[in-house]
């Protein structure tokens, strides 16, 4: 145990035991409910974001703990900037990213009597968080930060809530500093073990998925040349996509919104289903309906490191307690068990998904071609190059057409946040200042957190931006037709000129209105060295990269 000799300022004692715990930077708003660790930062090695709302705080936050694999921190003050961070707890939570969020609190003497601003935190994030609590005494915040950090971070990750009162932070004290936190890892019981291998060697069609968070540049590495020995189809979960190289010669596919038909039928037709790190939940399953629960009615192997998610939906013939992480490091010398039938199928399956992802091969309504704009994305930008997006109808485009070639250049949210792909491609930028990113997003999503625009520009972060335009909120308006056809309510949307939005906060903006216009403004707004925002328009009637508006209207009417 370190002995401290020198009393400090509580708020100081907090940012030091983030820096001991390896904290280099951290996302926030500012309150006057912790000024004291907002003078601790001065003096600090931490680099600090101030951000211009807390929701967008804590989605960097999110996709620093989604692309480091260590806590995102966050900072922000009582009830309304707790409450306007809730988003980006929900990502973390059901993305299984490893956050804190640290949250000002009113001063101990004032409880209970609904002073300015109070919240009981536990009792709000309680349901969203892996813990949730109040620092009472200023001697034990190495006690709190310590677990707080064990606990974001180990099992399944997720994330962790802690309250911070006014007045515990400005008393002066010495207290000794906690160890190091080091990250906890479980390993796969040797019986299930042995009978994962024993479903493998005998399975004439088995398929993996590839999901949740817990893994690295390594164990991706690693897995994908054990599917290879093992002549083993890989699919990604929703929003995985980086766990497996789209150009590796046994992935098959996304599991998401709009998946393959041929690759839902590949899964349905597989002797063992090989579930790593995910859980299978509604969107990869289909709305459940992919496999059989209890019984998934074929083998099913799954590796997760939560023991509680375990069985939880689907029982598993060999249900393994372990990150992905660590799992793959126990597998590497199990005998090769390919076939000639198994290649024949990956060959085929892999042959299937580059027809679906070609984007060459769709033609949309209107004189902007998306499939043209992802073909050259695909043929410009680095393989390293990070790619951001929130939730919308845009997003397939990336999702299904995009190809991600390494570990480390996906952040969306699982959870379907919108919002969330401009605060991403900040924290990517400030994280990893000489990679490219680029933030793929439509109107609505952008305009949740539009003002982080800002931010970039105040750091001078050279992120892109290209935001899809059709002046609605195109998801809702596509299922509005399905449902009530041509009864338009409430998805309308006026937007401002996005290119002059850029300009207006010191960035550069460029407009698009048809596919030829792409590849120059592009190449303008990334040789401009700001942030820059490249406005496309398109054709409201093009919704999907299969159908249109008034396809929609007339099915639905067609089926009434």
């Amino acid at each position: 145990m370190t002995v401290a000799t020198t009393p400090r300022l509580a708020g100081h004692i907090l940012v030091d035991q983030l820096r001991l715990h390896g904290t280099d930077h951290v996302f926030c708003v500012p309150g006057e409910s912790y000024l004291a660790v907002l003078d601790g930062l001065v003096d600090a090695d931490i680099q600090v974001t101030v951000c211009r709302q807390e929701g967008g705080a804590a989605m960097m936050a999110e996709a620093y703990g989604k692309l480091t694999g260590r806590p995102g921190i966050c900072l922000v003050t009582r009830a309304p900037g707790a409450t306007n961070a809730i988003p980006g707890i929900h990502i973390a939570s059901q993305d299984s990213t490893p956050m804190i969020l640290l949250v000002g609190q009113i001063q101990r003497s004032h409880r209970d009597r609904e002073a300015f601003q109070e919240m009981d935190y536990s009792a709000v994030f309680g349901s969203q968080v892996k813990w949730a609590a109040e620092i009472d005494q200023a001697e034990r915040i190495p006690e709190y930060l310590a677990r707080a950090f064990h606990v974001a971070q180990s099992g399944r990750p997720g994330p962790v809530v802690l309250a911070l009162p006014e007045d515990m932070l400005t008393e002066t004290l010495a207290v000794a500093d906690a160890r190091p936190c080091q990250r906890t890892d479980s390993y796969p019981d040797p019986a299930q073990q042995q009978k994962f291998a024993d479903l493998l060697a005998q399975a004439k069609r088995p398929l993996a998925i590839l999901g949740g968070s817990g893994w690295d540049a390594e164990s991706v590495q690693l897995f994908g040349d054990f599917a290879r020995r093992h002549d083993i189809p890989v699919a990604v979960q929703f929003r995985r996509q980086m766990l497996c190289p789209t150009d590796h010669p046994n992935f098959i596919g996304d599991l998401g919104l709009g998946s393959s038909p041929q690759l839902l039928a590949a899964i349905r037709e597989s002797d063992l289903i090989l579930a790593v790190g995910g859980r299978l939940s509604e969107v990869p399953s289909q709305g459940y309906t992919l496999l059989g629960i209890p019984d998934p009615g074929q083998a099913l192997v799954h590796v997760h490191p939560d023991i509680n998610e375990l069985n939880r939906v689907y029982q598993a013939d060999a249900a393994l307690a372990c990150s992905p992480r660590s799992w793959v490091q126990t597998i590497q010398q199990m005998a090769a068990t390919n076939t000639a039938e198994r290649k024949q199928r990956c060959d085929s399956l892999h042959a299937q998904r580059q027809a679906w992802s070609d984007p060459s091969q769709i033609s949309i309504p209107g004189p902007l071609q998306l499939g043209a704009v992802v073909s050259h994305l695909n043929a410009t930008l680095p393989v390293d190059t990070i790619m951001t997006n929130g939730a919308g109808n845009f997003a397939t485009w990336i999702h299904r057409f995009y190809q991600f070639r390494a570990y480390g250049t996906q952040l969306a949210p699982t959870s379907g946040s919108m919002g969330y792909g401009l605060p991403a491609a900040v924290a990517a930028k400030r994280i990893f200042p000489t990679r490219t990113v680029v933030c793929f997003t439509g109107d609505g999503s952008f305009m949740m957190h539009g003002q982080e625009f800002s931010t970039a520009v105040q750091y001078g972060l050279p992120i892109v931006v290209i935001i899809i335009d059709n002046h609605m909120y195109g998801t809702i308006r596509m299922h509005q037709e399905r449902h009530y056809p041509g009864r338009v309510s409430a998805t309308n949307l006026h937007n401002p000129d996005f290119a002059a939005y850029a300009r207006a906060f010191g960035g550069h903006g460029e407009r698009v209105e048809n596919t030829a216009e792409f590849a120059p403004a592009l190449q303008r707004a990334m040789a401009s060295g700001l942030p820059s925002i490249v406005h496309c328009i398109l054709d409201p009637e093009a919704i999907t990269p299969t159908t249109s508006l008034s396809r929609l209207r007339e099915d639905a009417q067609r089926s009434d």
